[in-house]
């Protein structure tokens, strides 16, 4: 619905309920054909614990179970690669605090330099030990890991970076000088947006179910 997707080749999931899982869409599924009883159960080793795999998607099973494993407090991983996501991950500055969207993450990035798919164990180990405490990981050259303590949380960080990254792309374009905000103000900024709210990112979330709603429901009545 938000044009997040990249066809088949990016995956959210979710901590299983019992802690030492994560559900998956198949490989193979685009976002839009994501339903609860075709989502994957999957193991933090990689195990198919139950539903029904097409293809063995190792770099998704390694991307995600050693994030989780190394952070209990994370319930939600989206693994994205936006044209301008990937475009911000290529510069060597990177995400820069130059609007309103990027200063939710000033200071709150880590990078992580490119090692082709990640399909083995010590990869996955790497992009943790990479993250941190942080919640966002920028792939350089391939794309973004964002983690949240809830879906809506990631959600959130979602939204904002897509804006963030789109904006510097644009701004860049330009090949104008280019305006700086100063240490303290960013600092400032990013501790007042990160806690504007107690359930942050809940609000939007429920703005989106109700936009997916309504749009079904015109589907439906021109159908």
């Amino acid at each position: 619905m938000l044009g997040l997707d990249d066809h088949t080749y990016t995956h959210l999931t979710h901590r299983a309920d019992h802690q030492d899982a994560f559900y998956i869409q198949p490989f193979g599924d685009q976002f839009a054909e994501s339903k609860p009883d075709t989502l994957l159960t999957v193991s933090m080793t990689g195990e198919i614990l139950s539903g029904i795999e097409r293809i063995y998607n190792p770099t998704a099973y390694q991307t995600h179970g050693p994030l989780y494993r190394a952070r209990p407090d994370l319930q939600a991983i989206f693994h994205l690669h936006t044209p301008n996501m990937v475009a911000v991950s290529c510069l060597a500055d990177g995400l820069m605090p130059i609007s309103q969207w990027a200063l939710h993450f000033y200071e709150q990035i880590a990078y992580h330099d490119y090692d082709s798919l990640i399909t083995e164990t010590n990869q996955g180990q790497r992009l943790a030990a990479d993250l941190g405490d942080k919640n966002i990981l920028f792939l350089r050259h391939h794309g973004v890991i964002i983690a949240g303590r809830t879906i809506q949380e990631a959600m959130f960080y979602t939204h904002h970076l897509e804006m963030a990254c789109k904006t510097q792309v644009l701004a860049l374009s330009m090949q104008q000088p280019m305006r700086t905000l100063d240490h303290k103000t960013c600092q400032r900024a990013v501790k007042t947006l990160l806690n504007f709210e107690q359930d942050l990112g809940a609000r939007d979330w429920n703005a989106w179910v109700r936009q997916y709603h309504r749009q079904q429901t015109s589907h439906h009545i021109k159908a």
